[in-house]
């Protein structure tokens, strides 16, 4: 039929069970699921520090609170770089790196991804309260202090670092938490300290980068490279000193010093690292960590032998 004159043809719409829709349904499912950043679940691996060092995981009922407690993280935080990534999206397209993230490419839209992120914290939250109340409540601090982060303090100069560092401390605690498992005060303390070490790190190597001033950071012109390099030198120190006293404490119960041992990996794991760091890499941690073949043996040791002196000679 022809279109009346002087009139324009209109495309009908098309039918959701035709090629071209199914594809543009899986070029969403795929712009989804990179925006989740599942890279970045590695960090959630943390949840299974606390009961790993009381030497209960291979429990089975509590290896299976770990592990619904890192699924129930890698919910939250996926819903958390759903909704910064929506939030920040004119400021990332003017990023040489952040512009080819899912919704600042226009690869997936607002509405889908704030969607998505309500059903990930909300089932998020759903799951870790089945497991424990404690959990739940740890998951909802996890996911204020990100909001409070994305909202204003990543404007706040070692506000924005102290919120990151948090973040890695709250994902340690919810391992106790949903296990039951008392933390020590060097738990705590290696634990803070040593995510000190890495977000700053991130943002000496964001700062040395050579980044134009437009595309950085807000807060990061509040900092110097002196500056940061006093807080890595700070962490790194007070990281090694509460591990090691961690170590030999506990050396004096076992009837070998497999834990005495585990100083020398972890002490060139930070030595290695901070090299790295100099170099001007660590922006990316967890990429950092996986590609250098040094930090992977230094981690895969440190694992050996603190698994034999917790699971095996204690």
């Amino acid at each position: 039929m022809r279109p009346a004159s002087g009139g324009v043809a209109q495309r009908a719409p098309e039918p959701s069970g035709t090629p071209l829709a199914a594809g543009r349904l899986r070029a969403t499912v795929g712009a989804l699921v990179r925006a989740c950043r599942p890279r970045q679940w590695l960090k959630n691996v943390l949840v299974l520090a606390a009961p790993a060092a009381a030497g209960i995981l291979t429990q089975p009922d509590v290896a299976g609170k770990v592990g619904v407690a890192f699924v129930c993280f890698c919910m939250l935080s996926s819903a958390t770089y759903l909704l910064n990534d929506a939030h920040d999206r004119e400021e990332d397209r003017h990023d040489p790196t952040r512009r080819r993230r899912p919704i600042a490419a226009g690869e997936l839209s607002v509405r889908v991804a704030v969607g998505a992120a309500l059903v990930l914290a909300l089932g998020g939250l759903a799951l870790a309260a089945a497991v424990h109340p404690a959990l739940a409540a740890v998951g909802a601090g996890y996911l204020a202090l990100t909001a409070s982060y994305t909202l204003w303090l990543r404007s706040v100069a070692v506000a924005d670092i102290a919120a990151v560092a948090g973040g890695f401390v709250l994902r340690a605690l919810a391992g106790g938490a949903a296990t039951s498992v008392p933390l020590s005060r060097w738990f705590m303390l290696v634990t803070s300290f040593g995510a000190l070490f890495v977000v700053t790190g991130k943002r000496y190597a964001e700062l040395t980068g050579g980044k134009p001033a437009n595309v950085m950071r807000p807060s990061l012109n509040a900092y110097s490279e002196r500056y940061l390099r006093f807080v890595l030198g700070l962490a790194a120190t007070v990281t090694t000193t509460g591990y090691c006293l961690w170590a030999f404490q506990r050396a004096h119960s076992a009837k070998l010093s497999w834990y005495e041992l585990t100083v020398i990996p972890f002490v060139l794991w930070l030595l290695r690292y901070a090299l790295l760091l100099d170099g001007g890499e660590g922006r990316t941690p967890e990429e950092l960590v996986l590609h250098d073949r040094f930090l992977l043996s230094m981690s895969v040791a440190w694992l050996a032998v603190f698994v034999t002196g917790v699971y095996v000679a204690s």
